[in-house]
Formats: structure tokens, sequence, C-alpha cells
């Protein structure tokens, strides 16, 4: 089969309509059951967990740093910092860290 860029996007586009689409079709009441509740309460947490955490640990030069950064944004949220700071937090750790290392 040819590689054509127009079929990949179509494909994409179908994939991502249905897995919208499907559970409106499917579920007619509310769900009740609290252990499915609490999974899809979790599901995008952890979608974006699993997005960023290989990249915090693998954008840096040193895998020593990028580990350490991930523990001071840990520790940062652990405290009770926002967001912000624990974001600027983690980056000047990394910062601090690449130049002491690299």
């Amino acid at each position: 089969m040819k590689n054509n860029i127009y079929v990949y996007i179509m494909v994409s586009a179908a994939v991502t309509y249905a897995i919208r689409v499907l559970p409106l079709l499917f579920m007619r009441k509310n769900v009740t059951n609290t252990f499915i509740k609490s999974f899809l309460y979790y599901v995008p947490y952890v979608t974006l967990s699993v997005m960023t955490f290989p990249a915090m640990i693998e954008a840096s030069a040193s895998l020593a740093a990028g580990i350490a950064s991930f523990a001071v944004g840990v520790l940062l949220s652990f405290l009770g910092a926002n967001l912000f700071i624990t974001a600027a937090g983690s980056c000047c750790a990394l910062y601090v860290l690449e130049l002491i290392l690299c």
C-alpha cells in the first residue's frame, strides 16, 4: 500500500471519534459502580503522568539530574506548593544540577 498521509489522518480521526462516541451509544444510564467511577475519575491524571514522566527523566543531559529534579518536584508537591512553584522548582533544580554534573 502506498504511503498516503491522508489515509493516516483519516484513520486517526476515525479512531479518535469512535473513542468519544462509543461510550455515548452504549451507556444509557449513569454509572453507579464505585470502582468504574473512580477509574474514570483518575484516567486523565494517569494519562498525563504516563506521558510526562519519561520526558522529565530523559530530557536532561544527565539521567541523575533528571531523577533529582523529579524528586524535587515530588517533594514540593507533597509540601503543598502550587503547580507553578513545583514546575519552577523542578526546572531550577535541573538547571543547577546540569551545571554541576555536565
